[in-house]
């Protein structure tokens, strides 16, 4: 059911946020922060603060969006905090050599007010719409999918002097600025997985190649590169117009195992590229065995060693940065991500980083098992299925607190103009 109350949260839920009871300088900030994340986990249909205040027996509207706009406390240590809880555990900590994925996703936002909006590529609905555009980094290591950071991306018709504005950053700088934080903190990633629109810019790469990282990235067909037919002779090409001249044999067929099980045509190749010192490597995929009959080609780009660049790598490599859509889905459509009132960036950016709390919450639980011993009889292992067992835990001890407060309940109804008996 949706109504709640902050007194019947499970135990593992305050056993989690004491963990940031120190990160806030005041007693009710602890207490709103156990109130918003309650919210976010809780069943409300609309996560925005009217909604979590008017479904949670005991939280006020007002006391929330306080907490949310204007209390004096920091995002950025409450997201450190986050993943130095995750990396003090055996069974969640962040290992060497992981997939670090960036990606940006956005949403419709109507109206001119909010910091960021304007008429930009919405991803979700993909066409271009008034809204908003986050950049993000996110961690998958084989067996968790984690986001690190997020970054509110800047639309030029959002700040009053556009591109000129001193405030102003592209998608890719704001994407190096991630990459930057990761690695301060320690972290080692062992590939960096971008889309076409990080991949196909030469200057972004650079940034990675000076950092010395290894990078696997999407890039647009138009994309010009140098082949060489003989030791002395290079050809200048644009890649769909080389994988045009490629012979059937030299495309491997590929199974790719996702939701849906897809088969795969894939070649791969060193050429040069303008701007890059060396050779790259770079592979067009396509979905049926020649290119005539394709009608899905994608082409990549890769600074990892030839040797290791085969169809088989290319292809599972890059199938991983379907984790950072999965928590777009599920941080969209169950803790709302998008949904918000607020307008300034950094009320924005605290509503972000507490969705990331609470998506954390219950990876962690997922992974340790905390949610299976007590509150399922089947293993977890989904986040959507540990939200469940959760929500479960929250219904049956809302119950178990309203057969002795039921005249506490009764008088929460009635101040919103219901009459509960």
């Amino acid at each position: 059911m949706k109504e709640t109350t902050p007194t019947a949260m499970p135990p593992c839920f305050e056993k989690w946020c004491q963990r940031f009871d120190d990160v806030f300088g005041h007693k009710a900030q602890k207490r709103e922060f156990r109130h918003y994340l309650g919210g976010l986990l809780g069943e409300s249909e609309r996560k925005n603060l009217f909604q979590m205040a008017e479904n949670a027996v005991g939280v006020t509207y007002h006391r929330l969006h306080h907490f949310l706009t204007e209390a004096p406390w920091s995002a950025s240590k409450i997201n450190e905090r986050r993943l130095q809880v995750m990396n003090k555990c055996s069974q969640t900590r962040i290992p060497r050599g992981f997939n670090l994925i960036i990606d940006d996703s956005g949403h419709r936002k109507s109206g001119n007010f909010t910091e960021g909006v304007g008429r930009q590529y919405i991803g979700e609905i993909g066409k271009i719409e008034q809204g908003i555009v986050v950049v993000t980094s996110h961690l998958y290591d084989g067996r968790k999918s984690l986001p690190l950071d997020i970054e509110l991306y800047q639309h030029a018709d959002s700040l009053p002097a556009g591109k000129q504005d001193p405030l102003f950053e592209k998608k890719a700088e704001i994407a190096i600025k991630l990459i930057d934080q990761t690695r301060e903190r320690g972290y080692q990633p062992g590939i960096v997985i971008v889309d076409a629109g990080y991949g196909n810019n030469t200057s972004f790469l650079i940034e990675l190649e000076n950092r010395k990282l290894k990078y696997l990235g999407g890039i647009a067909k138009n994309r010009k590169v140098k082949i060489s037919e003989t030791e002395n002779n290079q050809e200048t090409i644009r890649l769909d117009e080389l994988a045009k001249t490629l012979p059937q044999e030299a495309f491997r067929e590929i199974q790719i195992k996702l939701d849906k099980p897809k088969t795969v045509w894939v070649a791969t190749k060193e050429v040069e590229i303008s701007r890059l010192e060396g050779k790259r490597s770079i592979a067009i995929v396509m979905n049926a065995a020649t290119f005539s009959e394709a009608t899905d080609i994608d082409y990549f780009i890769s600074n990892v060693s030839a040797s290791v660049v085969t169809p088989e790598w290319i292809v599972k490599t890059y199938a991983q940065r379907n984790w950072v859509e999965v928590f777009y889905r599920e941080a969209k459509g169950f803790l709302e991500l998008k949904e918000y009132q607020v307008r300034d960036k950094t009320s924005l950016m605290r509503h972000f980083i507490l969705v990331f709390c609470a998506y954390t919450f219950i990876l962690w639980h997922q992974l340790t098992g905390g949610f299976r011993r007590r509150w399922a009889t089947k293993p977890l292992n989904t986040f959507t299925e540990a939200l469940e067992a959760f929500r479960t835990a929250i219904s049956f001890r809302f119950f178990e607190w309203l057969t002795i407060n039921r005249d506490v309940f009764a008088a929460h109804k009635a101040s919103f103009g219901f009459i509960w008996a």
